[in-house]
């Protein structure tokens, strides 16, 4: 490897903590994630925060990289800031951890890094701590990151997935599958006549408005691996409830739809990054869907079924042919290292 070329790519010296180290976090991660709690370098950060928390941790390993709508680095910020704004909690700060292999290129590193910055400012968190771990060729695939994050979860909020009650309306808020089918489309060097984008998007601000409708929402959940049909099966049986959807209701793409239908999968089973299932009481439904479809990521939203007394712990759908069937989770692996 020539002098110019070593200094383009990461080298088992970005991890000894000597000076390639500190120049990678001095001139890389501090210029685009600036913030006063980060920028003082300590081994811990000291936070204020007031009330009950939310704490999180997650593990980011997609293949590939980088893909339509987004890459690692995004997701790894979107994913945690979802995390903790399906409790009800206003995500305040996050921990940036990377275990990097040895060569990889420092313009790609950097186009990651403006992605997490980016999305820290979509959703108003910022990075108060982390740590870089570089290993050897074929010790890692390239890039793993892990976040964790703590948010501040309002007084009355007390939302969780074995809250739901007999006659509450399940609220979807939008349309399905794009992660999942973005990732398989990149991956697999497959076209299609009309894009599909990864909806990996942060959900906070939408949850805030949703609150501010109805501080009394029961359930939320983001629909991440396994899809919309795991997510709903998961909330069933923390509640012991059924939970009835109409599939006419369930909203997806016709690109979504056609790509599902050619490589064999239920979109009901596909993975999405920005999309959250609320469970409500059905006095606020209406209210709080209103509410979802003034913003950016919640235009799409209905209201796709209800929580009932039959077949407790199971989630049955009306077919748009009219009879009706058991909606089951995921199983097995659809699509492996999609997050």
């Amino acid at each position: 490897m020539s002098i110019q070329s070593s200094r383009e790519v990461i080298l088992l010296a970005h991890g000894s903590g000597g000076r390639l180290g500190h120049e990678l976090v001095e001139e890389r991660f501090l210029p685009l994630l600036t913030n006063p709690a980060l920028d003082k370098l300590d081994d811990s950060a000291i936070l204020e925060a007031e009330g009950r928390l939310a704490f999180t941790t997650d593990s980011y390993v997609v293949n590939p990289l980088f893909f339509p709508g987004g890459d690692i680095g995004k997701l790894s910020v979107c994913g945690t800031v979802n995390d903790l704004s399906m409790s009800g909690a206003r995500p305040l700060y996050l921990s940036l951890s990377l275990i990097i292999e040895e060569g990889f290129p420092l313009n790609e590193l950097d186009r990651i890094l403006r992605s997490i910055g980016a999305a820290c400012q979509e959703a108003e968190v910022n990075i108060v701590t982390g740590d870089t771990k570089v290993v050897g060729r074929g010790q890692a695939d390239r890039l793993y990151i892990t976040t964790s994050g703590i948010g501040v979860v309002p007084p009355q909020v007390d939302i969780s997935g074995a809250n739901a009650s007999v006659g509450d309306k399940v609220i979807l808020s939008g349309t399905i599958g794009e992660h999942g089918i973005a990732i398989t489309s990149q991956r697999e060097g497959l076209q299609f006549s009309v894009p599909v984008q990864s909806d990996c998007a942060p959900l906070n601000r939408l949850v805030a408005r949703m609150l501010e409708a109805s501080p009394s929402i029961h359930c939320l959940r983001d629909p991440t691996r396994g899809g919309l049909a795991s997510t709903l099966n998961e909330l069933a049986r923390q509640s012991q409830v059924g939970i009835a959807v109409e599939e006419d209701r369930i909203p997806v793409r016709e690109e979504v739809t056609a790509a599902c239908e050619l490589l064999g999968f239920d979109p009901l089973h596909v993975a999405n990054e920005g999309k959250l299932v609320a469970i409500v009481g059905p006095d606020d439904a209406d209210a709080i869907l209103a509410r979802m479809k003034e913003t950016r990521y919640g235009v799409d939203a209905a209201i796709i079924g209800e929580v009932s007394n039959r077949y407790p712990g199971k989630v049955l759908m009306k077919t748009k042919l009219g009879p009706s069937r058991i909606v089951d989770m995921l199983s097995g692996e659809l699509l492996p290292r999609i997050c």
